[in-house]
């Protein structure tokens, strides 16, 4: 990789700076508003949704909500993992030498479970150059069958970052690839930040087009994995105002970053099953130095399951657009945690808070969906719209 005491500086002006290099490269995403979900967002949970939760029995909070939906679903390769790939990548080409060391011909290697597989595999086939991925054994065909497409040699190994990093170093030693990691690298850091500038200038048009305000998002909330997009989206806040939150699943300890700014220590090891399958892996050694000795990120939220299916059926039947698993795990939180819920209560009022939300990626497929929200065929009919209220099938001349 490239050597990260020559990267730019970790703060906001070098996530611009990171945005002007790879702009020739990604979408500028579009951010979507949606009435309903705001207004679902700005009512109090009843008490039997509290029930079996840790706020069973307290008043529920009523925080008034608007949301900004970054939408890098519609990133190339489906996910914001494109921004962070070029950059690093670019940045790399540019190291004094590594042309003339062979470094186009050697090509470069990661280890990932499928976006960022895909977005250096894109990134190394855009400059012409090889790219070795390390993929464990269980990430979805989707996503593998993408990788592939895009050009690059996929290699498998096992489910966790160190069986994943071991077959790494064995690839590095046979080729001389050089490694662009998934998330704990400062050019990753600040390529993956460049969402969050974008969704500062989109939502600020947005609200002074609706409200002819000069002002902008109160904060941000994001997804967690390895913390190189948090981190960076974090950086692309310092300095304005905008508080920058994190979102995790807490089924089998997904939720690692948040023990550990709660234990006071970076926690190295994941393994968890969640079905935000993009968020399976610890957060790095440098996006940690940003959350939490650096203290950009106020606080880590954490989300189960049930909570990330159905943000999940909100975002497919309300905003009508394909999303994965890990990308709601915000929305999930400003839906359905009781203390996020209250902080926005308590310093919103009666104001409430204009929430950017990140919706990190869209590669999953009609069959994991499927059997996600399976149902039985009876109700599944039912929804179809081929049995009536009544449990009859007679249809005749029925408009749309």
């Amino acid at each position: 990789m490239a050597d990260p005491t020559k990267s730019p500086p970790l703060n906001r002006p070098s996530v611009i700076a990171a945005h002007e290099l790879i702009k020739p490269h990604i979408h500028y995403t579009p951010v979507l508003t949606n009435t309903t979900l705001n207004d679902l967002a700005s009512t109090p949970q009843s008490a039997t949704a509290l029930a079996d939760t840790p706020w069973a029995g307290q008043t529920p909070a009523n925080p008034k909500l608007r949301f900004y939906f970054k939408c890098e679903n519609l990133q190339k390769v489906g996910a914001f993992k494109v921004r962070g790939a070029f950059h690093a990548l670019k940045r790399l080409m540019a190291e004094e030498g590594w042309e003339e060391g062979g470094g186009r011909e050697k090509g470069v290697v990661t280890h990932s479970s499928g976006n960022h597989a895909q977005a250096l595999a894109l990134a190394a086939r855009t400059m012409g150059i090889p790219a070795y991925i390390v993929m464990p054994t269980i990430s979805t065909p989707t996503k593998i069958a993408a990788t592939k497409g895009y050009g690059a040699t996929v290699i498998f190994s096992g489910s966790t970052s160190t069986e994943r990093e071991a077959v790494v170093k064995d690839v590095i030693k046979d080729t001389g690839a050089r490694l662009i990691p998934p998330y704990d690298h400062p050019d990753i850091m600040l390529g993956q930040g460049t969402l969050g500038i974008e969704l500062q200038e989109q939502a600020e048009k947005i609200i002074a087009a609706e409200k002819g305000k000069d002002k902008g998002l109160d904060a941000i909330i994001a997804p967690c994995g390895g913390g190189g997009m948090l981190s960076g989206t974090a950086l692309s806040c310092e300095g304005t105002g905008i508080y920058a939150f994190g979102a995790e699943p807490e089924f089998q300890g997904g939720d690692d970053c948040k023990r550990g700014l709660e234990q006071g220590k970076r926690i190295e090891t994941v393994k968890t099953l969640t079905i935000a399958d993009g968020l399976r892996t610890p957060v790095g050694a440098y996006p940690w130095m940003v959350i939490h000795d650096r203290k950009l990120v106020r606080q880590m939220f954490s989300v189960t399951e049930e909570q990330i299916k159905a943000a999940l059926k909100l975002v497919l039947e309300r905003m009508k657009i394909v999303v994965e698993p890990s990308a709601v795990v915000g929305l999930a939180t400003a839906l359905y945690n009781e203390d996020f819920r209250r902080i926005v209560e308590s310093e919103g009022g009666e104001l409430g808070w204009d929430l950017g939300i990140v919706v990190s990626g869209g590669n999953t497929s009609v069959e994991a969906i499927s059997k996600m929200f399976a149902v039985s065929d009876k109700v599944a009919e039912r929804q179809e719209g081929v049995v009536s209220l009544d449990g009859k099938k007679t249809v005749e001349n029925v408009a749309g």
